[in-house]
């Protein structure tokens, strides 16, 4: 039976609209799945009375802040242009009428987002500028700026904005050491709260503003968290094997307990309130084969998890106490969108007003503001409007058994209108390897290879993240091996199901994933027809030598903990050591920019099939870097990519098998 609080709310709902239910069976433009989304990342201020987004200009290299009123979504108030590729990494408003941006810059389309280290502060009408940490002499404290030779972050605000924040820094010459500071975002002046001789460590401070817990990666890349003891210092917390990847989240009100999660016997996930010292435990959710996740699932302040769902499969909710009045209202909106996802993305301080997003597998998804106590729904914007959902394919998360006998997650994006076997299949593997995931959400390559006809095969492979720890680690070392024997495997399944045709299956992957369209054709001759490269690594031992990941000691230290130093394992697994081996149609597509998969890749894969003799398609752009950004590039390669999966597996091959 409906709730009585279901009634009134479902009713206002409908003042947001829903899905068309149009539907067209003329092709989608390639520019639909090539254009960027122009807003990102809402934010909404204390009083909830305006929301800050990420501004992304059509041109996909240019971003910036940008500031509506709640009342007035059709232009900001506020407008705020930043450099090529530098983008607002993070967000926080510390008062009603002003905001903290942590700057950052991205390495195109699927490159990583990191951070300058730089720390900005501006009122909500875009006056008052101030540089509150980075290594520029500008700003409030230029006689001191010399002294910020590091990286800043933000780490948090209290409960009841006051103007204040909290900075985290690491400094460039003293890298084993985070510091936390308490920062007025006005004056700019700084209080320390805590330090810690490890770097790039990441801090709890409870409601009170006392430093609780401090954890992250230590410099021999293992997982840390300490506790603040009572004498100021940092006592280790003991992870056993129960306990692993042990990650405090958030204090619980008025108490001395916390919430947490951890990777039970470094299997799946958990949610669960405990004691600080780690007592009296309570398991809020435990899934054996999922990590679990609260995201977009807590209450306004005094801020507690309502309700968590499994990282992997489909986002299905469970609610801690379903009688709660924030589950309640969680339940109704859900209610109102049947197969779609709901986030609560923030509260107003006072609780009254909610700024929620729903989203699925077909729909980027619909930003909306919701009065807590009239039930008044406002719908801010919608992600992407250019999608029209009717049209878009089903995203089917299921298990299959890889040949070890594991169960393992695959992602099947169905085309529209087709029958559901012996389909066209593309395998496209994510990258990474490591803390990536292909998840169910809205994917628009995805769904372009849908709209063209092709079954679409995802796998989350050893390695990816989503499963628990020791699922990710044992990925380590095995880019070449159980990695792409996963991939394979999923392969396997999906023509053992009828799902897939054994004779039209092509791979395609970005970054890593790059890597795997060549290396799982050489680890599984004869099962793929082509393969289309993007941007991706191709010679393993050059990993030391060029991009930005070796760049600086921690970077090196991944790669040798990721990827192994045995260089006969090294070439063994490379596709440019290894290029007498395909014999299938290949695609590479590479930006002559990319700082990740430098274009040295590229180069070296294609001298590798010059040398053997192999013929090869490329496709390059000078301006591009890990990803293209230009909306008529993505376009380009789109088209590209299309044609040549029509010639190898789609309708073109089908013709040409036939002719006489």
């Amino acid at each position: 039976m409906m709730n009585r609080l279901a009634r009134p709310l479902l009713a206002a709902l409908c003042l947001a609209g829903c899905a068309s239910a149009a539907t067209a069976t003329d092709l989608i433009p390639t520019a639909d799945f090539a254009r960027h989304a122009p807003i990102t990342d809402p934010l909404l201020s204390p009083d909830g009375q305006h929301v800050s987004v990420a501004y992304h200009d059509p041109d996909g290299k240019t971003h910036g802040l940008a500031i509506f009123a709640i009342t007035d979504m059709s232009k900001p108030i506020t407008l705020i242009r930043m450099p090529p590729y530098e983008l607002p990494a993070d967000v926080m408003w510390t008062s009603n009428t002003r905001l903290v941006v942590a700057r950052g810059k991205i390495d195109g389309s699927i490159g990583n987002k990191t951070y300058t280290g730089e720390l900005m502060a501006v009122d909500i009408d875009g006056k008052n500028p101030d540089y509150l940490y980075g290594f520029e002499a500008v700003g409030k404290r230029t006689g001191t700026r010399a002294l910020d030779r590091g990286w800043g972050y933000l780490d948090g605000k209290p409960p009841q904005s006051n103007g204040h924040f909290y900075m985290r820094s690491v400094s460039w010459e003293n890298q084993d050491r985070s510091t936390l500071y308490d920062v007025d975002a006005k004056s700019s002046a700084r209080r320390q709260m805590a330090d810690i001789g490890i770097g790039y460590m990441t801090f709890m401070v409870d409601p009170e503003g006392t430093p609780r817990f401090t954890y992250g990666v230590n410099t021999d890349h293992k997982w840390v968290v300490y506790r603040r003891d009572t004498n100021g210092g940092w006592a280790k917390v003991d992870m056993d094997s129960e306990h692993k990847r042990f990650t405090p989240l958030a204090q619980v009100a008025g108490s001395k307990r916390m919430y947490a999660e951890y990777s039970p016997n470094g299997i799946g996930g958990a949610l669960v309130e405990q004691d600080e010292d780690g007592g009296n435990v309570r398991i809020i959710r435990k899934d054996a084969f999922s990590d679990v996740s609260s995201t977009g699932l807590w209450t306004a302040q005094p801020a507690r998890p309502f309700a968590t769902r499994a990282e992997t499969g489909l986002p299905t909710v469970t609610y801690v106490d379903p009688q709660d009045p924030t589950a309640k209202l969680h339940m109704a909106i859900s209610q109102k969108f049947p197969g779609y996802a709901v986030n609560f993305n923030s509260f107003s301080e006072d609780g009254s007003e909610l700024m929620f997003t729903v989203w699925s597998d077909r729909d980027p998804g619909r930003v909306m503001l919701i009065n807590t106590k009239t039930f008044k729904v406002s719908a801010l914007y919608t992600v992407a409007p250019w999608i029209d959902p009717a049209r878009m394919a089903e995203r089917r998360p299921l298990h299959f058994k890889a040949r070890n006998g594991e169960e393992l997650e695959a992602i099947l994006t169905f085309p529209k209108g087709k029958p559901e076997t012996n389909l066209p299949m593309v395998l496209m593997p994510h990258g990474g390897p490591f803390m990536e995931q292909d998840s169910w959400g809205y994917d628009d390559t995805a769904q372009f290879l849908a709209s063209r006809g092709y079954l679409v095969l995802q796998v989350n492979f050893h390695g990816s993240s989503g499963r628990g720890h020791d699922f990710s680690e044992e990925g380590y070392k095995k880019w070449g091996t159980l990695l792409q024997d996963d991939l394979i495997d999923g392969v396997k399944w999906a023509i053992n199901e009828k799902f897939a045709d054994a004779s039209r299956v092509c791979v395609f992957g970005g970054s890593f994933g790059g890597y795997s369209a060549l290396m799982a054709p050489i680890r599984e001759p004869g099962m793929f027809k082509c393969a289309v490269g993007y941007a991706g690594v191709y010679d393993l031992p050059m990993q030391y030598d060029k991009g930005d990941v070796q760049e600086n000691k921690r970077g090196r230290g991944y790669l040798e903990l990721t990827l192994g130093t045995d260089q006969a394992m090294l070439i063994a697994n490379s596709p440019a050591r290894n290029a007498d081996k395909l014999n299938l149609p290949i695609l590479l597509v590479h930006g002559e920019d990319d700082e990740r998969a430098p274009f040295a890749q590229f180069k070296a894969m294609k001298a590798a099939l010059d040398a053997a003799h192999k013929p090869y398609e490329t496709l390059t752009k000078s301006g591009e870097k890990h990803g293209f950004v230009k909306p008529e590039n993505i376009e380009e390669f789109f088209n590209k990519m299309a044609a040549f999966l029509d010639r190898n597996i789609g309708d073109g091959a089908a013709g040409k098998a036939a002719a006489p």
